[in-house]
C-alpha cells in the first residue's frame, strides 16, 4: 500500500507542480487566454498568485519531506492543505456549471484525501 500512495503522491505533485508554476508566472492576461481559465476572470491577480505558490508549495510537501525523512509531519499536511484548494476549485468550477473541471478537481480531491488519511495512519512515515 506504501506504493499505492507515494505513486498518488506523485500524481499529485506532477499536477499541482505544473499547475502552480503556471500560475506564479504567467501574467493575469495570458492565464485569461487561456479558454480553460475563464473563471480566474473576477479574482485578483495576487490572490491567482497566492493559489500558484499554495499548489506548488503542496506538491513540494508531498514528496519531499518523505523522500528525505525531515519533517514527515508536512506531507499529511500538504495533502490537507491541496484537499482544501481542491474543495475551492469544486465549488468555483460548480457555480460556473463547468462540470469537467469539476470532475478533475473531484479526482484530485479524492487523492490528495487518500494520502492524507493513509499518511496520518496506516502508511505514516
Amino acid at each position: 500500500m506504501n506504493v499505492v500512495v507515494w505513486i498518488a503522491s506523485g500524481l499529485l505533485a506532477a499536477v499541482f507542480l505544473a499547475s502552480g508554476a503556471m500560475k506564479l508566472t504567467a501574467t493575469k492576461e495570458k492565464l485569461l487566454a487561456n479558454p480553460q481559465m475563464g473563471w480566474a476572470t473576477p479574482f485578483p491577480r495576487g490572490l491567482l498568485k497566492f493559489i500558484g505558490a499554495a499548489e506548488l508549495a503542496g506538491a513540494l510537501g508531498l514528496i519531499l519531506p518523505g523522500a528525505f525523512d525531515i519533517a514527515t509531519w508536512l506531507v499529511p499536511t500538504a495533502a490537507i492543505g491541496l484537499s482544501a484548494l481542491m474543495i475551492g476549485a469544486v465549488i468555483t468550477h460548480a457555480r460556473r456549471s463547468e462540470f469537467q473541471p469539476v470532475a478533475m478537481n473531484v479526482v484530485l480531491l479524492a487523492l490528495a484525501v487518500f494520502v492524507a488519511v493513509e499518511r496520518l495512519g496506516p502508511q505514516s512515515f
